[in-house]
């Protein structure tokens, strides 16, 4: 089965807010193991919509579409669904109850334009809504299946997860299982990962993807098969060959955040941090700070002079990397942590970090290029990275780094 995804709203395209419908969309069909070939953004504008909707009709098996369904003059979803479909729209009475129903339960009196989100196309399958007030319906053309849900993140997820999901399945009967694998990676680039594992992107089942962030690349496997336990025998195969290619510079699977892995290692050692920093601005800290059982606090200023007062440590010039180290152990001692680290710049291109504990010091000198917020980030994620490596005993393998290539 083919599928494309249709998001409709003029807010969208302006930028004002992101798609999160959509992304939330693919995930479950990647979960049902039904193919989306297509993305559309379409606005406000009810020709343009049924244009859209023609097109997808014409190159998917089922489309779904979210937005446009509120009681306002510019939610025209409904209507433009009707013209795609030649259906008239029309009122179902047992929607309108439950709609007034849904008003009287909060004291409200319903708007005579609130009648609107029950006119839906004729002998659609209407898609209840008890979270809100626009119902979803599904549409059975010769052309295909077109699933309408209301833009709202939570009444769309609501009504996938209990109608839609469910039709689907029942529509599908059995289909294959497609499994999907995330292995996150730090300090690499994505074009050196592409070197080292492109011959396994070449694959067709499973394929492997990349997807690079500003200082990290994702690294997607995804399996199909006909059970559940063979997709997964094909994807962990997988991984491990890439597990031995790229080695340390894997932190994590899934969803989770460099710094979660962090707090975690530190748990998992009895071990708690401070942090001082000077050209982060204060972006360890605020990463870290999610994790208050694992992270003490931190001290951020504009210049290693001014964090050393803030630590009331002695009058020094705290820049370069002896100046660097006495503040990752001022902040150390300050909150009583085990391990200390800071970060301070010598240089317009260069920063040190060091990392304080009771087994000694370590230091490293990072490169980058500016101040602006990329540069900050890449030293941010450069930083939180030697420190993984070094509460895994691995940082003897972990050189000076300059920040490398990636996209925004």
């Amino acid at each position: 089965m083919r599928a494309e995804i249709v998001t409709t709203g003029t807010e969208l395209l302006l930028g004002q807010i992101d798609d999160t419908n959509a992304t939330y969309l693919a995930r479950q069909l990647r979960d049902l193991g039904i193919n989306l070939f297509f993305r559309s953004t379409v606005g406000d504008n009810q020709a343009r919509i049924v244009q859209v909707l023609e097109l997808a009709l014409a190159r998917a098996d089922l489309v779904i579409t979210t937005g446009g369904l509120g009681p306002t003059v510019d939610d025209v979803t409904r209507d433009a669904v009707g013209i795609a479909t030649n259906r008239p729209l029309v009122l179902y009475p047992e929607l309108l109850a439950q709609l007034e129903a849904f008003f009287a339960r909060f004291g409200a009196t319903m708007s005579e334009n609130n009648r609107r989100q029950v006119l839906l196309p004729k002998d659609c399958i209407p898609v209840e809504n008890p979270v809100g007030t626009a119902p979803g319906f599904i549409v059975k053309d010769e052309r295909g299946t077109i699933i309408t849900l209301p833009g709202v993140p939570r009444e769309m997820r609501y009504l996938m997860k209990h109608a839609i999901v469910p039709y689907l399945q029942q529509q599908l009967g059995q289909q294959d299982v497609l499994v999907t694998r995330v292995l996150r990676t730090v300090a690499v680039g994505e074009s050196r990962i592409d070197q080292t594992i492109s011959d396994l992107e070449l694959s067709s089942n499973p394929t492997v993807g990349l997807s690079a962030h500003l200082g990290q690349t994702d690294v997607r496997i995804v399996a199909k098969a006909s059970t559940k336990a063979e997709a997964e025998a094909l994807v962990a195969g997988f991984e491990a060959t890439i597990r031995e290619r790229l080695g340390a510079a894997i932190y994590a699977t899934g969803d989770v955040t460099l710094e979660a892995a962090i707090a975690g290692l530190l748990r998992q050692n009895g071990a708690t941090l401070a942090v001082a920093e000077t050209i982060t601005g204060g972006d360890i800290t605020q990463r870290l700070s999610t994790h208050p059982d694992a992270f003490c606090g931190g001290a951020v200023a504009a210049d290693g002079k001014a964090l050393a007062r803030l630590l009331s440590l002695k009058e020094a010039d705290y820049m370069g990397e002896s100046g660097t180290v006495a503040l990752a152990e001022g902040v150390r001692s300050a909150w009583q942590a085990s391990h200390g680290l800071a970060i301070a710049s010598d240089e317009s291109d260069r920063a040190w970090v060091a990392i304080a504990s009771e087994d000694g010091i370590d230091t490293r000198r990072l490169r980058f290029q500016g101040r602006d917020q990329r540069a900050r980030v890449w030293t941010t994620t450069l930083s939180l990275d030697f420190l993984r490596r070094t509460l895994l005993g691995l940082a003897d393998g972990w050189a000076d780094q300059a920040a490398p290539e990636a996209k925004s």
